[in-house]
């Protein structure tokens, strides 16, 4: 051992064995070595560069693809071919990574089989398939006369040290790597957002921009932290009803694939977390997975099932990593954005800088050229046998006309002047030249305002670029919050709970026991025992939980509702107490003592009440001298429900024998009141959103959509309702609904008013025509309508108010209803009723869009928000509970 320590520290120079030896260093070798490859692999393999946003075998298909560019198409092969005189690395990895470069679909012109990024499916072979570089990529990634350029690994070609890209490229692209020590991860973005971003950074406002996938999706960016690291996205496949036994997906989280997530699906259902019958492909150009459901499966608590078990939600962690100046960087997107766009400002100043210098060199050499001809200096060429005598003679004669030129004439202008052929000079036209002179004079002075007015430039570029390539570039991932899904609330109940009361022992393996209730392998059981204790513990297949078990069940966390009622001896002699309380938050295993702790303390009468019910008991007391009442009725209601450690109420200092149950409660704890919160299309007790009223367990919540159906809701936090909704509140089934709607057949509208009918949970009650649409849906007992006509011939007939109540009488459900007016009309209102009447509104669907170009999604959102609170704010004090009204 002290020799392998003597030749990592030894010096470099000793002796030993009788003579001397050169010993290496070896840690400091190793040090060097491994620092080298790490800075290699950081800046030459896996980490793009800010300046262009491409890691180096990208930089170089690009360039090789531009050198080869022709406007055919090439072979694949023949590009990784041609790539490989500049990228040292084999052939797999340039055309793999011109693979993805293709599959983003804004560099490469593509044809042939190029892979499926939603089955996972691979390109076909690089010498069947052909690229070209597209036509945005010509347009904004190359310029040699303002490239920057190296030598090859060999010294025998040039390559770019970077590409001088006018486009914020990275973050379009998007772009992850594993270096040594180093990782990073840049997700894609919106072509059309990053174009937006950028003109708001060059009019000097901040950019917001959140990450668009090229599968689509739902995403919740609320905690993205700029794309650095520590940020977390939640990404969600789009899951729809095909039809009341089947649910379709048609849109992947990204970086999944159809077949990895089918096998998320499987895998959860073997495990029994879901419970599906089968799970079809049909995957082509766009996704389509149907999820078949298992007989009396619950649609709505199986989506949640598959974004809490399967990878229909998966989480993504970015981390915004790029090399600037041969460092590695952390940097923010927005912040990102603005250095490419900045640097796109700077690019573009080069460029005109450039044909600034071009423009005058033309005007100045036609400037020489018209006089030379003009002045026919060319005669006297003869007398002169030599080229610097007759450069005398030119400049010379030149010297009266040197105040017209940009600057001055070099022995360059005067050997190209020499070199005019002879057929040039005879058909020298001198107002052609003039016309010349002047086009040129026109374009130098373009140019020069352009680059005084850099930054104007620089956005009409931008918006250039959007014209030409932003159609059908449009976002694809839908920005939304997501609620918090509880495990416990959509998992299966995949297993049994048996308990052995004698031996102590629950879990799901006792099958010979006493069944108590079904179960998943996830949830957690609460038990409660006679000696007054409690201890909440997970689900197993057999676990000791203790002897003389009072009550077992299964707990639900945070429930508040669960009442437990209980009377206890304290002690051996003490005084019995009795007591209401919820359990809630614990640490799990735990045991919690629940009487006052005194040895020998006995429950005496224990009851679980999932709504909070009341009961009353009767109380047998042990005989004893001078005591002359033996029983009395205790009554649960008159406790109130305190804390699990509070002590009770005493109920007698006397010996009790026996407590009984008399009769039955009713809840004390009343209606639930439920909010409807629109962020996330879902109900809550947390007060999140619009508050719909309280609501008893046989209360029902009324849907309305857009698309002409009516439901009737249970209370279930686990319901789905739809993004269409126009109204939604509590049932009341004496409500008429008022409905008028465009017939798609007739191409009339129609106004109809009906009851409910209580017994169907989902109605459609507009024609069933695929253009017909539903206007407006008012449960007010009078509602009035105006109606604006069309104009015919340039003539359109006085507006019309009308009281839908005299109008059409209520009729049944399935009647189409009556004609609103022969006349053609332009749109239909309906009339608020006076402001005392008024319900709290939503803020209107339509409300929900972009101010301007530059406005990301996000930010509309809030603005919604905000006005929709100073809405609240103003009619806090109006009728309440509200109906949530998106017309």
């Amino acid at each position: 051992m002290s020799d392998k320590k003597n030749l990592f520290e030894a010096s470099d120079s000793g002796s030993g064995g009788g003579g001397d030896h050169n010993i290496t260093h070896l840690s400091g070798m190793y040090k060097n070595w491994f620092l080298e490859y790490a800075s290699y692999v950081i800046l030459e393999r896996a980490v793009p560069a800010i300046e262009d946003g491409m890691k180096p075998v990208q930089r170089r298909i690009l360039h090789s693809m531009w050198e080869m560019e022709d406007g055919r198409y090439n072979k694949v092969a023949n590009v990784i071919g041609n790539t490989m005189k500049y990228h040292p690395h084999g052939d797999a990895s340039i055309g793999d990574a011109m693979v993805q470069i293709g599959q983003k679909d804004l560099l490469i012109d593509m044809q042939g089989n190029w892979g499926n990024i939603f089955t996972g499916d691979s390109a076909a072979a690089p010498r069947y398939i052909e690229a070209r570089l597209s036509k945005f990529a010509l347009d904004v990634v190359f310029n040699p006369k303002t490239t920057q350029w190296q030598s090859s690994y060999d010294g025998r070609n040039k390559e770019p040290v970077t590409l001088p890209v006018k486009f914020p490229l990275l973050l379009a692209q998007g772009v992850e790597g594993i270096a040594v020590g180093l990782a990073c991860k840049i997700l894609p973005h919106n072509f059309v957002e990053l174009i937006d971003g950028s003109i708001a950074v060059l009019r000097g406002r901040k950019p917001d921009i959140y990450p668009d996938f090229p599968t689509g999706g739902l995403a919740d960016f609320s905690n993205y932290n700029d794309g650095l690291r520590g940020g977390r996205i939640r990404i969600r496949a789009k899951i729809g009803m095909y039809d009341k036994k089947t649910l379709v997906i048609s849109e992947i989280p990204f970086s999944c694939t159809t077949s990895s997530l089918i096998d998320s699906i499987l895998g959860a259902n073997e495990k029994g977390k879901i419970k599906v019958r089968k799970v079809e492909d049909n995957t082509a150009e766009q996704v389509e997975i149907l999820v078949h459901l298992a007989v009396g499966s619950d649609p709505d608590k199986t989506i949640d099932a598959l974004y809490a078990f399967t990878d229909c939600e998966i989480s993504i962690s970015p981390n915004a990593g790029v090399i600037e100046n041969d460092k590695p960087r952390f940097v923010g997107v927005n912040e990102m954005l603005r250095i490419s766009t900045h640097k796109t400002q700077e690019q573009l100043r080069r460029e005109l800088e450039l044909e600034l210098h071009e423009l005058q060199e033309k005007w100045h050499f036609a400037s020489l050229e018209k006089i030379f001809i003009k002045e026919e200096m060319y005669i006297d060429f003869k007398k002169y046998s030599d080229r610097e005598t007759l450069y005398v003679y030119l400049y010379e004669r030149f010297k009266p006309f040197k105040k017209k030129f940009l600057r001055p004439i070099t022995d360059e202008d005067l050997a190209r002047l020499t070199q005019i052929p002879m057929i040039r000079i005879t058909r020298f036209d001198s107002i052609k030249a003039d016309e010349m002179l002047k086009e040129l004079d026109q374009k130098i002075e373009q140019v020069k305002h352009h680059l005084a007015n850099l930054v104007d430039f620089a956005i009409e570029f931008f918006k250039d670029l959007k014209k030409k390539y932003g159609a059908g570039r449009e976002r694809k991932t839908e920005i939304k919050s997501f609620e918090n899904i509880v495990a416990t609330r959509v998992v299966i109940a995949n297993e049994k709970l048996y308990v052995n009361r004698e031996e102590g022992f629950a879990g799901y393996g006792l099958k010979k026991d006493e069944f108590v209730i079904d179960c998943s392998d996830i949830d957690d059981i609460i038990v409660f025992r006679k000696d007054g204790t409690m201890v909440v513990s997970k689900v197993q297949e057999k676990a000791f939980v203790g002897k003389d078990m009072l009550h077992i069940a299964i707990f639900k966390k945070n429930d508040d509702r669960t009442t437990y009622n209980m009377i206890y001896r304290d002690g051996a002699k003490g005084a019995v107490m009795m007591k209401r309380f919820n359990v809630t938050g614990i640490t799990r295993d735990k045991p919690y003592n629940l009487t006052k702790g005194t040895a020998g303390s006995e429950v005496l009468y224990f009851s679980a009440n999932p709504n909070g019910e009341a009961e009353r008991v009767t109380v047998f007391l042990k005989p004893a001298v001078a005591l002359r009442k033996l029983q009395f009725d205790l009554d649960f209601s008159d406790l109130g429900i305190k804390a699990r450690s509070s002590m009770g109420n005493m109920v007698t200092r006397n010996p009790v024998r026996k407590v009984v149950i008399k009769e039955k409660g009713m809840s004390t704890l009343g209606a639930h009141k439920v909010w409807f919160d629109e962020t996330v299309l879902r109900i809550n007790y947390d007060v999140k959103g619009t508050y719909l009223g309280e609501f008893m367990v046989e209360d029902r919540i009324l849907v309305v959509t857009h698309s002409g159906y009516y439901s009737l809701k249970p209370v279930e936090l686990t319901a789905h309702f739809d993004e269409d909704i126009v109204l939604i509140e509590k049932f009341d089934p004496k409500k008429v609904l008022t409905a008028v709607y465009f017939d798609g057949e007739s191409k009339q509208y129609f106004v109809k008013r009906f009851n409910f009918d209580p017994a169907s949970t989902r109605v459609h009650f507009i024609t069933e025509n695929p253009e017909s649409r539903l206007e407006l849906v008012s449960l007010e007992k009078s509602p009035v309508i105006s109606i604006e006509f069309a104009k015919v011939k340039g003539v359109a007939p006085k507006d019309e108010k009308i009281k839908l109540e005299e109008f059409i009488e209520i009729r049944n459900l399935k009647a189409k209803g009556n004609k609103l007016s022969s006349n053609k009309i332009k749109e239909v209102s309906l009339v608020e009723p006076p402001e005392s009447k008024k319900k709290l509104m939503a803020i209107p669907r339509e409300e929900i869009e972009f101010e301007n170009t530059e406005e990301s999604p996000v930010e509309a959102m809030r603005r919604a928000a905000k006005k929709k609170a100073e809405f609240e704010e103003k009619h806090k004090d109006l009728d309440k509970p509200n109906q949530l009204n998106l017309f």
